[in-house]
């Protein structure tokens, strides 16, 4: 940093007048120069440095360390404060205070909790110039706490519908990061119709059936702590319906048609709506008199969420969603409000002044709302700190005139809303120092002639100093036609002359002394290019040249590089460089370009440029390029024990040069026609000398390569015996394993012919026991591959070592290897077995290890067989398959999981080695506990009455303990679709059969029925009925609904109980009435009125028989009224139920329904009218009672 000094030069007058820079008194803070030597003898406030985050979030597992860092001369002392009163650390011993600084390191390794310390904390640092505080750091520990348990029961839906899996995630500290998997931990696929959203919770805007699962589950991962939450497995089934109802879209989140949302400046917004429909909704966001702003707007989740960076004030508006399908659209409309924290306008600087000077101290925040400012002295409020009469505090500004070194301090200022807030710490130094020149003396500063000069004159004092420039020894003064002077005290020179070099003095001078500084500046010669490359055309092929000749100030060294097109040359060979050219062999039209020539010094760099045009050469006719002809004339002369030189004569290359030379051999005597890679040379060369292995009949031949590929083989050469020799290496692959309790077999991969390097190859077998003193016992094999040694004791460790030899001689000592004599089958069973049994289901099984000498073999691990000898509940034995498991190694515990509850469970634990099973340890026996029943297998309902049901039902199959008694639960439906006080009813456990009474009749009830062991409730089964109307009319059974679902009553309205159908029906017996008299007259007059025959011919409908198989009236009963209710159709918050339309229900005879009649007032058609919507989670569950019928019981 340098001193700011008034941003004005000193006019000077005209002339060669002393040129002084006149430093002024300023309001402008001053800051000090970060000069090492400076800073040392400097009397300085406290400056925060360091200091831990407002919001400071802890790990609970670490020790809590609160930062608080600060500079000032003398160094500051430190302390701090805890919820607004003074924290004394000596009186903890958790607590101690890093050495020269302010940082607190609290000790909850060793002892307490992170809890213990949570609190508002703030640090001062103090020393005899004023008082900094750091901000108020919220010291809170990391919390990432288990979920709530809960019991999720398993959600069945029709496809098509929707679905919300909410997660809800323990409150933690800092909130977690949501996400959904499988049990495998494999995240769940998401699209634009599942998705997640900002809550966490998984929205379907319709189910499929491949969304059928049983592991949804919601993960909460707590990145400061590094830890992951898991919620329990939701299960959710899908059920295939013959035909999926579209619908339009309705917005699953937000609610309603419109919401506020607020957001904080500078935050990222983020807007979300989520719908369902089927088909699946499209998302569309615009910002309505507005549009959304460029760059910073990004669309996340499939659209659905709406992402504004950097957001800002300007931002708040309406923003609308935009839900659209093929069968509609719908909107939401959200109203943000951008609200701001504090920001700075402009923060307190610290001010440097010396004794009677004046400045300010200026603090201007802005925020919405609009901040309060607030000033603190040392730390303490303005109002009550001591008074100062050189300040005087006009809102967000503190003046200060006339200061005195009293006057020094550290000013706070505080601007807060409800938002946050800021806090700055500024001082005022008020010091009275003699003039310092900071630049180094004697600087030498070196230019180009005609270019500007700087000369630095950096200084420092209190007050300001003033600044003389003079060059030479006469101290002749500087005038203002020639040179400039900056606030900064730096001298410039706009145009350097060779006579401007020379020695330059610079003078500060203030009140209290003077400093003067010697500089020298050297004037040099530019850099030029006296010989520039010209443009060139080249024919391709040829080589081209480019000069490029520099001079230069002799003092200097120039380096000199060329660019093609701006970038450095090629790496290629063609291109070479010397002092003053460029030289471009066999030019290509790759080369083509402009090719730049640069001199740089350290001082000033100069360039010049030329083209280079590459034109096509003169035609010639076309070579024919083709792989190299094979070589001949192969000859091999010195022919030595292990070498022999080869030499032959090269074919054609057919226009592209040989590049190497490719050498086979091949072995007669061992295998025969069978060619291998003996060595490579460069293209260059025609001989080699090749390396030859002992004892093989040698024959070569010679292949050569180019560019194009690799030609046909020579001829061989003549064939090359080499002499026998000992073998130089020894089988691999040694090994020794029994294949008997008493054996040891020895085995190992043989050498090939090629590598026996004589005639008579046989193997030396060598073996002792390792923990043993036995010599070693050897014998010769031929060339097999396996030697058995026989009557060796049972797992007994062997050294083993396989050496080659043949007629000349032995190979090279062999390695030793380890190997193991056979194994037998373990003596002892595994000890001290015991059981513990977990839950219903699992168990954990400990046993002591059978030694080592036992086990007779490799240890292979232990296997458990265990099996149910005997059900608890009826106590009868019956055999069933053992089941296994097995543990690798020298595990001690197991864990046996998948028992059934309530059962009687008997185990023995076998050692395992690689021969095979031990004996078997002692059975042990144990119980699994009870544990809750399945439903029961079946539920009906049968002998309905007007005012009683009867329900039978079969136990459940899996009852997993003793059943303790039955749960029976109903409550009435009625026609308003309305779901009535739910009735509990508990039924002995031995019972199959009951009767309810005392109903209400001709009414729909709903039954849910589970069974109870001491361990709990059961699965439940569903089921509804009706009671009947009268004689004539049973109730109609739904078939059950499996799982929890909605329930639905039906919206058939009781026809008989309206005042027009009773109306109706009585003008209808009185026409009857009058029709049976006429028709007696007639009869006792001899008539006959066919009315028997016209009956039968034309039967009423409503009137024909009941359906035998499922209790409806005729063709004309509800085909959905057997349809099972769509699960989770029911509402338990507010006992009522959706409706949607329905196509194939019967007309309703209720309210509102426009029956229409002849002109004679008789009733055309019983289910003409207008159809009302049903309900849509469910299905009809009750008949409109025929009009016939009503008439017949009302006659």
């Amino acid at each position: 940093m340098q001193l700011k000094i008034m941003p004005k030069k000193k006019p000077l007058s005209a002339g060669r007048v002393p040129l002084i820079l006149l430093l002024c008194q300023m309001i402008s803070a001053l800051e000090v120069p970060l000069d090492p030597k400076l800073l040392e003898d400097l009397v300085q406030p406290p400056t925060i440095t360091q200091q831990s985050p407002k919001d400071y979030i802890i790990d609970p597992r670490e020790n809590i360390v609160i930062q608080c860092e600060a500079k000032g001369k003398p160094p500051p002392s430190f302390s701090w404060t805890r919820n607004g009163t003074h924290f004394d650390i000596d009186k903890d011993p958790l607590v101690t205070m890093k050495p020269d600084s302010g940082t607190l390191i609290i000790n909850i390794m060793s002892e307490g909790k992170a809890e213990t310390y949570e609190g508002v904390y703030q640090c001062t640092a103090r020393n005899e110039r004023g008082a900094a505080v750091s901000n108020n750091i919220v010291v809170r520990p990391s919390r990432s706490p288990l979920w709530t348990k809960e019991k999720l029961e398993p959600i069945i839906l029709r496809n098509g519908q929707s679905l919300v899996l909410p997660c809800r995630p323990p409150i933690g500290l800092p909130p977690p990061i949501i996400f959904w998997m499988d049990n495998s931990f494999q995240r769940l696929p998401q699209s634009e119709r599942v998705s997640q959203g900002l809550n966490g919770d998984l929205y379907f805007s319709n189910v499929l059936p491949e969304d059928t699962r049983e592991d949804y589950i919601c993960y909460a991962r707590f990145n400061h702590t590094q830890t992951i939450q898991q919620k329990q497995p939701i299960s959710v089934k899908v059920i295939s319906a013959k035909s999926n109802r579209e619908r339009p879209p309705t917005f699953l989140t937000p609610e309603g048609n419109a919401s506020n949302k607020e957001e904080l400046r500078g935050n990222v917004l983020s807007l979300e709506c989520i719908a369902e429909g089927l088909p699946t909704p499209i998302i569309y966001w615009i910002k309505e008199d507005g549009t959304l702003p460029m760059n910073r707007t990004f669309y996340r989740n499939f659209q659905k969420t709406l992402q504004i960076i950097q957001v800002s004030e300007a931002d708040s508006g309406n923003y609308q969603c935009i839900a659209k399908n093929a069968l509609g659209a719908i909107h939401h409309t959200i109203s943000v409000t951008v609200k701001a924290a504090p920001y700075w306008i402009m923060a307190p600087q610290n001010l440097v002044l010396s004794p009677g000077e004046d400045g300010a101290l200026i603090c201007r925040a802005n925020g919405n709302p609009k901040p309060r400012i607030s000033w603190l002295s040392n730390g303490v409020p303005i109002e009550i700190a001591p008074d100062d009469p050189s300040r005087k505090i006009d809102g967000d500004t503190i003046i200060f005139s006339n200061v005195q070194e009293r006057s020094s301090a550290v000013y706070q200022c505080n601007a807060s809303n409800e938002y946050g807030y800021l806090l700055a710490n500024a001082f005022v130094n008020v010091l009275a120092e003699p003039p310092r020149i900071l630049t180094s003396a004697n600087t030498l500063y070196q230019v180009i002639a005609n270019r500007p000069a700087f000369l630095d004159c950096a200084f420092f004092g209190s007050p300001l100093p003033t600044i003389e420039w003079f060059k030479g020894a006469k101290g002749s003064a500087l005038g203002e036609d020639v040179y400039g002077l900056h606030e900064n005290g730096t001298l410039e020179i706009p145009v350097a002359q060779k006579e401007s070099t020379g020695t330059y003095t610079c003078v500060a001078r203030n009140k209290l002394g003077m400093a003067k500084n010697e500089v020298n500046l050297e004037i040099k010669d530019p850099t030029r290019i006296i010989k520039q490359p010209e443009y060139a055309v080249v024919q391709r092929g040829n080589t081209v040249s480019f000069e490029c000749k520099v001079k230069h100030d002799h003092t200097l060294i120039p380096t000199v590089t060329w660019l093609k097109d701006n970038c450095e040359l090629p790496n290629d060979g063609r291109f070479t460089v010397d002092k003053d050219h460029l030289v471009v062999a066999e030019v290509s039209d790759d080369d083509g370009g402009t090719y730049t020539c640069v001199a740089n010094t350290t001082l000033d760099s100069v360039s010049a440029s030329a083209v280079l045009s590459v034109v096509a050469p003169t035609p010639t006719p076309a070579p024919i390029y083709d792989v190299p002809n094979p070589p001949f004339d192969l000859e091999l002369t010195d022919q030595l024990d292990k070498s022999v030189q080869l030499s032959w004569t090269p074919g054609d290359d057919n226009n592209s040069p040989i590049t190497k030379f490719i050498i086979e051999y091949e072995d007669a005597m061992h295998e025969a026609g069978l060619w291998h890679h003996q060595t490579e040379v460069p293209g260059t060369q025609t001989t080699a000398q090749l390396k030859l292995s002992p004892y093989v009949n040698y024959s070569f031949r010679v292949m050569a390569e180019n560019s194009l590929g690799r030609s046909l083989p020579s001829e061989a050469s003549e064939q090359y015996l080499t002499k026998a020799a000992e073998p130089d290496k020894n089988p691999m692959t040694v090994e020794g394993l029994g294949s008997e309790p008493d054996n040891l077999v020895i085995t190992w991969k043989p050498l090939n012919g090629f590598e026996s390097n004589g005639p008579g190859l046989q193997y030396k077998v060598s073996w002792r026991q390792k923990d043993g003193d036995d010599e070693w016992t050897s014998v010769v094999v031929a060339n097999v591959s396996k030697y058995i040694v026989s009557g060796t004791p049972t797992f007994v460790p062997y050294l083993i070592k396989v050496q080659a030899l043949n007629d000349v001689g032995f190979a090279p000592e062999p390695a030793v290897v380890m190997g193991h004599s056979g194994e037998d089958l373990p003596m002892v069973a595994p000890g001290n077995v015991h059981v513990n049994v977990v839950n219903s289901t699992l168990a954990e099984v400990h046993w002591d290890p059978v030694p080592l000498k036992s086990i007779r073999g490799h240890l292979q691990g232990y296997r458990i067989y265990y099996w149910k000898a005997q059900s608890s509940s009826k106590r009868n034995r019956r055999h069933i398959e053992k089941k296994i498991l097995t543990f690798q190694g020298s595990k001690t515990h197991g864990m046996l999981p998948g028992l059934e509850p309530f059962s009687h469970y008997t185990l023995h634990i076998r050692v395992v080695n690689g021969k095979g099973e031990g004996p078997a340890s002692p059975d042990r026996v144990f119980n699994t506990p009870e544990g809750v029943p399945s439903a029961p297998s079946a539920l009906k309902i049968v002998n309905p009455t007007l005012d009683s049901l009867t329900l039978e039902w079969d136990p459940p199959s899996h009852p997993n303990g003793i059943l303790t008694e039955y749960t029976l639960k109903y409550q009435p439906i009625n026609s308003t679709h309305e779901l009535g006080p739910l009735v509990d009813l508990k039924i002995p456990a031995n019972k199959t059969r009951w009767t309810l009474k005392n109903l209400n009749f001709s009414t729909r009830y709903k039954f849910y029925f589970y069974a109870q062991t001491s361990a709990g409730s059961g699965s439940q089964i569903t089921e509804e009925a009706v009671t009947t109307v009268d004689e004539g009319k049973m109730a109609g059974i739904l078939p059950p609904d499996v799982g929890a679902g909605k329930a639905m009553a039906s919206r058939q309205v009781d026809i008989a109980t309206q005042g027009w159908f009773i109306g109706l029906m009585c003008a209808v017996a009185l026409l009857i009435l009058i029709l049976l008299i006429v028709c007696f007259i007639r009869r006792n007059k001899g008539g006959k009125y066919p009315v028997k025959e016209k009956e039968d011919a034309h039967a009423d409908p409503e009137i024909q028989p009941m359906k035998e198989d499922d209790g409806t009236f005729g063709e004309y009963s509800d085909a959905e009224d057997h349809k099972p209710l769509k699960k989770g159709s029911r509402t338990p918050s507010d006992r009522t139920v959706k409706k949607e339309d329905s196509d194939d229900s019967l007309v309703d005879y209720g309210e509102g329904v426009n029956g229409q009649f002849n002109e004679d007032g008789s009733f055309i058609g019983q289910y003409s009218g207008k159809k009302e919507k049903e309900p849509a989670e469910g299905n009809e569950s009750s008949e409109a009672p025929s009009p016939v019928n009503a008439m017949n019981s009302f006659v």
